[in-house]
């Protein structure tokens, strides 16, 4: 599971280093959050697509995915793009979807938090309903959680622990380094960190994110270029038993 994508610097990396830890690490299924990929906010055909090019199987997003209105000629016709589940009723698109890997069928659910966030439905109630509908058709289950604040990405972990494979925060940008197997066999990071500039802030020139600090005025968010940072956990799954055996985080510094 790899790090929020954010904009052309990310696609790039993205496009990079996934085929290499495919090949090296032996990974079957890459699953990456993508609402940042397009000029850093949104979705665009050339982005998505650019992901899937580059070894993404199952695309999540966040809070960004409307902010270009393109995804809405294509969200409804793609199978493994999902937005917030918890989004209201109506809402285009879908917040899960279920990966078909060999004999396994995967879940992969997309919610966003509340604090600090849109408000949205409670996803701990969210999470309750998906898994009834589909914890009876997955062999194993992932959770892309996008919040802001550690505390509600922890709690929805320990909530979830037990009953899937993996709970990993996004939206923050910056990898914690809090991997783990809680108690009872899930597998949590607090963030995955993001696939994009290295020099910037969240993605961003610093000049802009400075401006906006020093003057509290409006300032234009301009992606940043140079060199990148490629964030993502890999999951080990055993597969006998489809239960999270191991969680290695990954950090790779251009």
């Amino acid at each position: 599971m790899t790090g929020d994508v954010v904009g052309h610097t990310g696609r790039r990396a993205f496009r990079t280093y996934t085929p290499q830890l495919r090949r090296e690490k032996q990974i079957d299924v890459v699953i990456v959050n993508g609402e940042n990929s397009a000029g850093g906010k949104g979705f665009t055909r050339r982005a998505l697509d650019e992901l899937y090019s580059g070894g993404a199987d199952v695309v999540t997003s966040g809070n960004h995915v409307w902010d270009k209105r393109d995804v809405l000629e294509f969200i409804d016709q793609e199978p493994f793009l999902i937005r917030p589940a918890n989004y209201p009723e109506g809402t285009p698109g879908k917040g899960w979807c279920i990966y078909p890997f060999k004999a396994k069928n995967i879940g992969v659910i997309n919610l966003s938090g509340r604090a600090f966030m849109p408000a949205l439905d409670d996803p701990f109630q969210k999470i309750e309903e998906i898994l009834r509908e589909i914890q009876n058709e997955c062999d194993v289950i992932f959770l892309d959680f996008h919040a802001e604040t550690t505390s509600e990405k922890m709690a929805m972990g320990w909530y979830l622990d037990g009953r899937v494979n993996g709970v990993v925060g996004t939206h923050t940008h910056i990898q914690t380094a809090d991997e783990r197997i809680l108690p009872e066999g899930t597998g949590y990071i607090t963030d995955l960190g993001m696939v994009g500039p290295w020099n910037s802030v969240l993605g961003v020139k610093t000049e802009c994110i400075l401006k906006r600090f020093l003057t509290a005025m409006p300032v234009r968010f301009d992606v940043a270029d140079g060199p990148s940072v490629y964030s993502s956990v890999i999951f080990d799954i055993d597969d006998k038993t489809n239960r999270t055996t191991n969680i290695e985080r990954i950090l790779i510094h251009e």
